[in-house]
């Protein structure tokens, strides 16, 4: 009796072949052993199934058996044939129906054997005479996840959560930020990863992380820099300023006495803390004089003044 191919993966004579592979994976997930242990009907239709897309999944010998129709295919194709170059082990796995487990709870790889199972190439997987082989487990893939956190949380450490798309799955992982990280580093969780094969272990997960710009402060490596303008007295006369750390206390500062314009001024201890655990960095104010684009009366009086003082 012959087959129709078509009929049995219930698609028409001009489906796609998106439309096809669809349809063998509807009906793989279905009747697949492993759903359905000692089912002879499911096994029947399962060989039928994926005898049918071994040959319309193929363009030669599509255009074989519909030249030659469902008889004259026959005639000229054994199963040998039909199955050749066919990756068993795709079709299970790549249409999460899997293949059958082996010893440890690892997954069989299935090859085309002739001879004791007279062809089949499902002997195997239905517990007859083929052969097959152990694979060794096989991590999981490796994810990446660009990750931008603040100058405060780079400094001081952060715990945070985060959401990753796995298999069209949302996983929410809560993270840890150590204090000191710089931008460009790379945190590894491990096990965060994809599922591995053949019992193998879940693949790692990697931050990427950069750092948010900041309106005040600014990072370069361990050290922290921000802006601070004084008056043009005050960098003549000397004063004393607060000025902000980034672990968020003020500590007050003196602006010595002749401060010049673009002064840096070290503030020790007040950077990061270093990432290895080492001394942290420092904190530099880089002072800027406001020099006045006008001025008043008084003030321009002030300041013939004090150039007939040759200052």
């Amino acid at each position: 009796m012959s087959t129709d191919y078509y009929k049995t993966l219930g698609v028409g004579k001009d489906a796609s072949g998106d439309d096809i592979k669809k349809a063998y994976r509807k009906l793989a997930v279905k009747f697949h052993p492993d759903k359905n242990p000692g089912n002879k009907e499911a096994e029947e239709k399962f060989k039928k199934m994926s005898e049918a897309y071994a040959v319309l999944s193929d363009q030669e010998k599509r255009k074989q058996y519909d030249n030659y129709g469902a008889d004259g295919f026959s005639q000229h194709y054994s199963q040998e044939d039909i199955f050749r170059g066919f990756d068993i082990n795709e079709i299970l796995r790549g249409f999460g129906a899997g293949g059958a487990a082996g010893a440890g709870g690892r997954r069989r790889s299935y090859s085309f054997q002739s001879g004791p199972s007279g062809g089949d190439p499902f002997a195997d997987l239905f517990g007859g005479g083929g052969q097959y082989r152990q694979m060794p487990p096989q991590k999981g893939q490796d994810l990446e996840y660009n990750l931008a956190i603040t100058i405060e949380e780079s400094v001081l450490g952060a715990e945070k959560k985060i959401a990753i798309n796995k298999d069209g799955k949302v996983d929410e992982i809560n993270i840890r930020i150590p204090a000191g990280i710089n931008a460009g580093k790379k945190l590894r969780l491990t096990g965060k990863g994809l599922p591995g094969g053949y019992g193998g272990p879940l693949g790692d997960l990697y931050l990427n992380i950069s750092i948010l710009p900041h309106p005040i402060f600014a990072r370069d490596g361990n050290d922290i820099y921000i802006d601070k303008e004084v008056k043009f007295s005050q960098a003549v006369l000397g004063t004393s300023i607060d000025i902000p750390t980034v672990g968020g206390s003020v500590k007050r500062i003196k602006i010595p006495p002749g401060t010049q314009n673009n002064t840096k001024i070290r503030m020790k201890g007040y950077g990061v803390p270093n990432f290895k655990g080492s001394d942290p960095g420092d904190q530099y104010v880089k002072v800027t004089v406001n020099v006045p684009k006008k001025l008043t009366a008084v003030q321009a009086d002030l300041m013939k003044k004090l150039a007939e003082e040759d200052l």
